[in-house]
């Protein structure tokens, strides 16, 4: 693995070969393939780290005789928009594998005690620099991501994610009760203010994204998530995101309704403090009732679907269906450290798994749009990344079809490119990532060459 930082780019080059693109959702359309742009050779044309064309490569070569630096893949790689993971704890990360608990148990034996380590800033730094390098190994370019209680654990990420020239979104974790006093905020008027602080630091800095975290409603005193609300909806119309959790399991719901006796439900609580709207991103959403999905719906929330780590926890099952019925964005989330791996093609394999377990399995087509264009419409980003297009970031991962020769042998008889790719995310072969890009930069390459 060889990481590298992202510079600006102040000329013109290419990379060229397979591209395939989304343009449209095909969860919502009659028509699942006119959703996309597939170019068989093509080549994207980038600028000062955005895609300035895209076409099939002899067009390109007619607009732009003048472009002397090519990058080109062979027939054996796939470039695509890279991933975006929609829900992980960088802080987790260190307690990756750890043995399985029930949700509520897991979070005391091994989440809160991981999280307390990180008052350490060059802990902090040490693991955002290793989480980013893993983000990256795996082809994505993107994820919004939890920090922890700490100032520095949210100034370690952004740094790191700074350095790499990626676009990230994270933020303070909001905690003032019902979790150990190393994590705890020390008051909810001081939580909020630190937040503001990073938030006023970080927002809008180059590619960096601010979110306000209450952690989820039980480890929030009603005051905190009050003061929470009016952060979130003060900076909402700057882009500010609201991310949190809901509808994880069943004993977690209990717990919601013993705390906030009140509420209809789950989803209410949110609602009644603020914190439900426009830019609310919502991790999990296992056990949602048909009122919830109704007033995610009418809110413009988005749902995060985590499936690894709902199967590893033992908790429900994301209903995708129900998300589109409601006309709810979702994207597929890596959840780390519950979730078991940092691959979003992994966990691209266990959606499809989990649907199927209500014959409602995701096809290819759909999965790879959740994890690039999907997932940018989730974090209402899909203006910006999620596609190979003239304006967008250039942010691409490349997939080796050829990884080893075990998935070689299997491909061969294969030709149509989601048939490939199905199978490639259920293999989730180790190297299948043969490059990662940010802004246009290489910071990723496999070391098996181009």
């Amino acid at each position: 693995m060889n990481i590298v930082t992202n510079q600006d780019n102040s000329t013109l080059k290419a990379i060229r070969g397979q591209i395939l693109s989304f343009k449209a959702d095909p969860f919502l359309s009659d028509d699942p393939e006119s959703c996309i742009d597939y170019f068989k050779d093509g080549t994207a044309v980038i600028g000062n780290g955005k895609i300035i064309d895209v076409d099939h490569t002899q067009s390109i070569k007619k607009r732009y005789p003048d472009i002397t630096h090519t990058e080109q893949y062979s027939d054996d790689a796939l470039i695509m928009p890279g991933f975006i993971d929609c829900h992980a704890h960088y802080v987790q990360a260190p307690m990756v594998g750890s043995f399985g608990e029930t949700l509520l148990d897991w979070l005391n034996t091994y989440t809160f005690p991981t999280e307390a380590m990180f008052a350490d800033k060059e802990h902090a730094a040490k693991t955002a620099r290793i989480f980013i390098g893993q983000l990256l190994a795996n082809g994505t370019t993107t994820a919004n991501v939890f920090a922890t209680t700490f100032e520095s654990s949210v100034d370690a990420f952004f740094e790191e994610s700074e350095r790499a020239g990626t676009r990230m979104i994270c933020g303070k974790v909001l905690q003032d009760r019902n979790l150990p006093d190393s994590l705890k905020d020390k008051s909810a008027e001081e939580s909020v203010e630190t937040a503001e602080r990073l938030l006023k630091r970080w927002h809008g800095r180059g590619r960096q994204l601010y979110a306000v975290i209450p952690r989820f409603a039980p480890t929030s005193t009603p005051g905190q998530l009050s003061l929470a609300g009016d952060l979130y909806q003060r900076y909402l119309q700057q882009g500010v995101y609201m991310h949190t959790h809901l509808d994880e399991s069943e004993d977690e719901i209990r717990w919601v309704k013993e705390l906030f006796p009140d509420a209809e439900n789950y989803t209410d609580v949110y609602r009644r403090f603020g914190l439900l709207g426009d830019r609310s991103l919502l991790a999990h959403c296992c056990i949602v009732s048909p009122a919830e999905w109704e007033m995610i719906g009418k809110a413009g929330a988005s749902a995060l679907h985590c499936p690894s780590s709902n199967l590893f926890l033992g908790d429900g099952q994301f209903r995708w269906w129900d998300a589109v019925a409601h006309n709810v964005a979702f994207g597929i989330g890596t959840d780390i450290g519950a979730g078991t791996n940092f691959s979003v093609l992994r966990q691209l394999g266990e959606a499809y798994k989990v649907g199927m377990l209500h014959a409602r399995g995701i096809d290819a087509l759909r999965s790879f749009y959740l994890a690039t264009r999907g997932g940018a419409r989730a974090l209402r980003l899909d203006d910006r990344i999620g596609s190979i297009a003239p304006g967008y970031e250039a942010d691409m991962t490349v997939i080796d079809l050829k990884p080893d020769s075990f998935t070689e042998w299997r491909l061969q008889s294969v030709t149509d490119i989601f048939q490939k790719l199905f199978v490639l995310q259920t293999l989730s072969p180790a190297k299948v990532i043969k490059a990662t890009y940010v802004a246009g930069e290489k910071v990723f390459h496999s070391g098996n060459g181009l």
